[in-house]
């Protein structure tokens, strides 16, 4: 079966790889998409690579990436409006997300252009709100089965709707999806081995680490930050400092972004690294760092959710908090007992690379697929 898989990068990540090589941008399509996939940024080519070993023919689009689009479209000789491709650079640092990004015209006519070229038997898209309803609608003669993957706030009903199916890792989506008429099922995400063959050795300098995003989503995770910036040595690493108040402690020890192997390289360099998930989670344990963390073979010390049993063995192979200062107690102990926060990091690092790499995933997602294509065939 062929597989199309749709995906956007942040902006932020694709203004900082072609500003560090501005050469980029004059590489021909299939170079320049392995330079940004060799960044191994987001799920990179986690899913596809892992297909096309299990005999599925699978590519990425990365369909926001203007430089990248635009040097596919050329090849292939695609008219496309060129307005979207010429407005100031400094509009694409934006984090266009839902209709902003599908108003794109000449973004949206060159993923459409591929999918037609491509025709593929399943098109799966990572970012549900990049094509506007009407879009994906007419895609259907061109298209097998159209999948959607979301671990985030829902896009509005009518982006939702054109869907053959969605997966999620949010458990409790899957009910809520299910009531709306939408086929709907559970699927986790993983850590992929390649990430440690990049990465090499990688000395343990940070005692304690924060690695992520400050946003809206993640509202309620502010005061626990700035606690621990307060009572710990835990050093911050993400997007989304220039929200805070200049009185935030968390400030004096913000060390800027990070993207895909700087940000893999922040946490392996973590003797402990603080998980804690969006508001949109509610109870359950769902998002990359659990297994990205693990991964990479580092302490996880992650909020307490009803599910996170299912997935690592609390206590032996994450710890895990409930309160602020917990959380405060739990860093400052294991920087105090090294063996042991070694000990649980190995024993996490075993399950995840044992159930909860995106090889294990694949052969998880492709059975998934295939029934969905039968039965809508």
């Amino acid at each position: 079966m062929k597989i199309a898989i749709l995906d956007t990068y942040y902006p932020a990540f694709l203004t900082a790889q072609y500003e560090k090589t501005p050469s980029l941008k004059a590489l021909p399509y299939l170079p320049q998409r392995e330079r940004l996939l060799d960044e191994c940024f987001g799920t990179s080519d986690f899913y596809s690579r892992h297909l096309n070993a299990l005999g599925w023919d699978a590519q990425d689009l990365v369909v926001n990436c203007l430089p990248l689009q635009e040097a596919w479209a050329k090849e292939n000789k695609i008219a496309y409006s060129r307005l979207a491709l010429h407005l100031p650079h400094r509009f694409f640092r934006l984090p266009l997300i839902g209709r902003s990004l599908a108003s794109l015209p000449g973004l949206v006519e060159i993923a459409v252009a591929q999918i037609k070229k491509t025709r593929p038997d399943v098109l799966y898209c990572q970012d549900l709100s990049f094509f506007p309803p009407k879009m994906l609608r007419s895609l259907r003669e061109h298209v097998g089965l159209i999948v959607g993957q979301i671990a985030c706030p829902l896009p509005p009903d009518d982006f939702l709707r054109e869907y053959d199916l969605i997966l999620t890792s949010f458990p409790h989506f899957v009910p809520r999806l299910r009531a709306q008429g939408i086929a709907s099922e559970y699927f986790r995400i993983g850590f992929d081995t390649r990430v440690l063959e990049k990465l090499g050795h990688v000395e343990k300098d940070i005692p304690a680490s924060f690695v992520g995003g400050i946003s809206r989503h993640h509202g309620k995770a502010v005061p626990t930050l700035e606690y621990l910036a307060r009572n710990t040595p835990i050093q911050f690493f993400g997007y989304g400092a220039g929200s805070l108040d200049s009185s935030s402690p968390i400030l004096a020890r913000h060390h800027g972004e990070v993207w895909g192997l700087n940000m893999y390289r922040a946490l392996a360099r973590s003797g402990i690294t603080l998980n804690r998930h969006i508001n949109v989670a509610e109870n359950n344990a769902n998002n990359m760092r659990l297994y990205e963390a693990t991964g990479v073979g580092t302490l996880l010390l992650t909020d307490r959710k009803d599910n996170l049993g299912e997935l690592f063995e609390v206590g032996k192979e994450i710890v895990v908090y409930s309160t602020q200062e917990e959380a405060a107690e739990l860093v400052r102990y294991y920087i105090d007992h090294p063996d042991e926060a070694i000990a649980i990091a190995s024993a996490g690092q075993n399950r995840t690379l044992s159930e909860h790499t995106y090889a294990h995933r694949m052969k998880e997602l492709a059975p998934i697929l295939e029934r969905h294509y039968r039965s809508k065939k």
